[in-house]
Formats: C-alpha cells, structure tokens, sequence
C-alpha cells in the first residue's frame, strides 16, 4: 500500500554565614503562605555560626517556645541553617517560630524558605503573534502555561515523513535520522536507503504521475513543516517557536515521489522506536515519540500493527494524524491502528476543520487550521492566517531558500499532540505511552464549536496535561483501564477493573472517571457496578446529541468493600449511533 502525507543532614567544620547583620525587622520576611522551612542567619560570633550541634539545640529550644517541634535540617553554602517546621505550618504559626528567633541577638536574619518558579515569558520569534494554535483561548492549545514546567528537554521526536530540508530555526534541535525509501526513483537521491534523510523534494511533473486521478504539484516540504511546529527553535528572536523546542527532531524519510510504501514505513518505525532493521545501523537516539503525519485508504494491515505495538513495547508513544478526507478515520491506515494516538483537526473557531476525519476511534483533537473556509473554492488560500504556521522552503522543487508557510491538515494536528507527548515525558520519564495518551485524553477541554462524527476527548490541552502528571499530590489509590470496549447499536458492554491493596471499604466520594466516546450520549445509560452486584448509575440518557462522555462523577460506596472486581457497565437504547469505552478509572 502506498501512502500519502496529510497536509494538508553532626557536628562539622562549616562555612561561617558572613552576612552583615541588619536590624531585625528590615531583615524579616512575613509569611503569607504555608511554611516548611526557615532560613536562619546566625552572627559570626555566635556558636551556632559554626556548630551544626549547637545550632540543632537552638532550633529544638526555640520551637519548644513556640509550640513547635522543629529541628536543625542542614547547613546551607552561606553558612545558614536550614530549620524544619515539621511540614507545612499556617503563616500565623511560621511567624511565632520565627519570632522567637528573632528575639536572640546572635541570629542576623531569619525567613522562610520560600519557592521559586520558572518565570517564562512569551517567546521572542518574530513570528509567534501568528502562532494563535500555540496560544489563543479559543481553540490554541494553551502550550505556554506548560513551558514553566517543562520545554521537551531529553526526549527525541522521530518525524516520520518526507524528510528534512535544512532550515536555520530547525536545525538546533536536528539528531542523526536515516533515509528508508529503498526505490531511488521515488527518493531523488540517486540511491535507496541511506544514512541522509534530506528531502530531495516530493513534487510530480505531470497529472497522472502518481496513478489515476494524481494531479501534477510542486514539492511539499511536509517534513520540515512538521519538525517546525514540534520543536523550532525558541527564544532564538527568528521565526516561530515549537511546542516542544527544548526536544530533538529525528527526521525518518519515508515519504518521495508519490508517496512512500508499507514495508519501508514499518522498517521506519521499527529503528525510529530503537528495534533492529537488516542492513539499517543502529539508532543511536531512539525516539521517545514518533509522529506520522501520513496515511492512506483500508484499514490498519498486520504490518503497520506489528510494528506500532512493537514500538509501544519499546516506550515509545506513537502519534498519527486521522487523515483530510472529511470521512470516518476507520477507513484510514496507520489512523485505524491499535496502540496509537488518533488525532483530529480543529480550526480557530474551535470547531472540526471542514476536511478533518472523525469517528469513534478518534483519541484527541488539536489545531490543524484551515488556509481556506469550507465554503472557499477548492484549491484557494483565502484565511492564510487561520492555518497553522511553520518552518518550510520556497523550492518548487528542489530545495531553495528557507521560508515560513500557513499549512492546513491533520498533518499539522498530529505534530501538536506529539509535541505534548514530549513535554509529558521530558516531565515525567516514567510515562509509559499508554499513561501519556491516557493524561492527554483526561485533560482535554470541550471544544467551544460543534464537531459531527466524533472528536474523541476535545481539544489537547497542554497546560493542563503537564500539571496533571507533574503533580505532587500523593497518590489516593488509582486504577485504570485504558483498553477499549466496542458498544454497538442496541448492546450491553461491560469494562473491569480489580482493586487489591485498599484496606476496608470504598469511600462515600469513590470517584469514577469515564471516558466514553459515543456521538449521542443520549442514547447511553452507564453503570457502576461494585464487586458484590451493587448497581450504581451515574449516566442515564442525558445529553441527547452530545457527543462523548468526558466526566469524573462521585459515588457514595461507603457500603462497598474496595477490593474485588468493579465493572462499569454501558447500555446503548438506540440505533443509527456507536462507540467505545476509551478509558474509565476508580480513584478510593
């Protein structure tokens, strides 16, 4: 099958604190938050400057005062000591502690240890105004409020595609990638595989090149496209800023004249995700995430599973577009495949783009833009501005001068979401790729416009999906189930998850976390079903054409014991309408 792109803590010898002793009350911070730690500054005379034992007796002797058990912690580079409150304490009772030191003539300062934050600032590219994907409330994908946090940093993206046209706001971030087209006609290069993965353009001459009903067309540069909006340079006061920019590109060429084949995509996949090809070297930065902005007609082959499962296994997340043919995604190949991330494409309005596929099997939607409005002549560029922005050439054909271009597509949607994917696992490398599309579904938000057919979880939302996973909340007992379950028209389905290691019963706020994607919710009663046979609704045919069911809902199973088999059961009471359990959780 050939496939297209989709563009569319003793006693020491310590440091003597030499600050210069300033007057109490001007060297006092007032807590206005809860306090852990206080930072005291003993004088150079006193004991304490230099005795780490003397100044634990001091800590325990002025929180006793106070009605605290605090304790000497450690001894700061200035010579400072760091004094524990015994976790969190309300300002009023910091201020007692803190007071009560203040009193001594040997401390020079004393304040709490406040925190810090990374403090970024909107990106100094020329071009990120225009960036409204990135940014903008309506239907950007809110990737600023996920820059405190995390730029992508230690993860590799493997762009999957036409290859990689060099460009100054990409290359910063470009790793060793590889070129799998073994036909060198299709490549362009002279050759098959080799270690250049440059794109030596994908244009056809003639219509009918490229079999029936091809048209004749310029060269796409799709790949650089994609590389840009993932992981541009930022900060760099030049053209647009990627989502991921503090990431590595890893272009993988697949894709030349007319298209690209099966075999060499899967071959693609299988190195990018670190496996071993006959004939390829090894990777030596396998990818983390792999994007294919890419695709075509049937439905996901043995070949194209293998391999993505084989990859999954391998850790790493793979990120497909749904394909522009304003059509249901299961017809679509990788779309179609198990173990990926499906992803649709939304316009500024923060509605389905006009060309956008859909369906049940759709994971998330994110900004892939439209260069022209539905109701626009086929072939126009009429809102160039409401595209999606990024890195190309100007070559009609072989390559040219480096330049910036709108591009429309689910090819431009999947690169957001894999950009995400990086962020989550730069953030926190423990994520296996199923906790990463399972946190990205989870903390999506509605899209503000309509969206027939199906959509999956809403709009991608960065900010949101990295505050998500990097939170130091203790965990209060989770469990999930991200496998998919088919409801079809008029049908029962059943989904299970088994609790151990809860002591007594489920609590009264037992929260259920439901994920279901259906396109008429009301036809839709949902049940939580306890161990012991206890039937608990928590949806029932409400919502009427609503699509999707995106909730956490709290029930009262105080009665319950936690541990055993809990099932959510969903009964669809109607025809014409269907879709799938995507993922549910019990939190105790």
């Amino acid at each position: 099958m050939s496939v297209t792109l989709l563009a569319g803590s003793a006693t020491a010898s310590v440091a003597v604190a030499t600050e210069t002793p300033a007057a109490a009350p001007a060297a006092t911070v007032a807590p206005t938050a809860p306090v852990e730690n206080l930072i005291v500054g003993y004088k150079s005379s006193a004991t304490e400057a230099s005795s780490n034992t003397a100044a634990a007796d001091d800590a325990t002797a002025k929180g006793k005062k106070a009605g605290k058990k605090t304790k000497f912690d450690r001894r700061l580079g200035t010579g400072a000591a760091l004094v524990n409150l015994g976790g969190a304490t309300a300002p009023a009772d910091a201020a007692n502690v803190m007071a009560q030191f203040r009193a001594d003539p040997d401390v020079a300062y004393v304040e709490p240890d406040t925190r810090a934050y990374a403090m970024a600032v909107t990106p100094n590219d020329t071009e990120y105004a225009k960036q409204w994907d990135l940014f903008e409330s309506t239907a950007g994908m809110n990737v600023p409020g996920a820059w405190d946090t995390t730029t992508g940093s230690g993860v590799t993206v493997a762009v999957i595609d036409t290859g990689y046209v060099a460009h100054s706001d990409v290359a910063p971030n470009i790793v060793a990638g590889y070129d799998f087209i073994s036909t060198s006609s299709e490549a362009r290069d002279g050759n098959g595989r080799d270690s250049n993965p440059a794109d030596e353009g994908d244009w056809n001459a003639t219509d009918g090149e490229c079999g029936v009903g091809s048209k004749a067309s310029t060269s796409s540069w799709h790949g650089t496209h994609v590389a840009g909006t993932i992981a541009a340079a930022t900060n760099n006061s030049k053209g647009v800023a990627g989502i991921a920019y503090g990431a590595k590109i890893q272009p993988v060429r697949v894709l030349g004249k007319c298209g690209g084949a099966t075999s060499d995509i899967v071959d693609a996949i299988t190195w990018a995700s670190g496996g071993s090809v006959a004939g390829v070297p090894a990777n030596a930065t396998p990818a983390k995430v792999i994007n294919m902005s890419l695709g075509g007609s049937g439905t996901c082959g043995t070949s194209y599973q293998n391999a993505i499962n084989a990859a999954v296994a391998r850790g790493t997340t793979v990120v497909v577009a749904a394909g522009n043919s304003n059509a249901n995604a299961s017809g679509f190949s990788p779309a179609s495949c198990n173990n990926v991330i499906n992803v649709a494409s939304t316009n500024r309005a923060g509605e389905r783009s006009y060309y956008s596929n859909f369906g049940t099997i759709i994971d998330i939607a994110a900004p892939g833009g439209e260069t022209r409005r539905a109701t626009d002549t086929p072939g126009t560029v009429t809102t160039p501005e409401n595209a999606i922005l990024s890195t190309l050439n100007a070559g009609t054909t072989t390559p040219g001068a480096e330049s910036y271009k709108p591009y429309q597509g689910t090819s431009m949607a999947a690169p957001h979401v894999a950009g995400l994917a990086a962020l989550l696992k730069s953030a926190k490398s423990s994520l296996t790729p199923a906790q990463i599309e399972a946190a990205i579904k989870a903390n999506a938000r509605p899209l503000p416009g309509t969206c027939t057919g199906g959509c999956g979880a809403g709009i991608a939302d960065a900010a949101a999906t990295v505050a998500a996973v990097t939170s130091t909340t203790p965990s209060t007992g989770g469990f999930e189930n991200t496998t998919d379950v088919a409801i079809g028209d008029n049908t029962t389905v059943e989904s299970s998850i088994t609790v151990s290691g809860v002591t007594g019963n489920a609590p009264a706020a037992l929260k259920v976390g439901v994920n279901i994607v259906h396109s008429y919710i009301g036809d839709l009663k949902v049940d939580l079903v306890a161990p012991d046979g206890t039937v608990y609704t928590v949806h029932n045919r409400s919502g009427g054409s609503t699509d999707n069911i995106n909730q956490v809902y709290t029930v009262n199973a105080s009665s319950e014991v936690a541990n055993g088999t809990w099932k959510l059961r969903v009964n669809d009471n109607a025809g014409g309408d269907t879709g799938k359990i995507d993922s549910w959780n019990l939190t105790f």
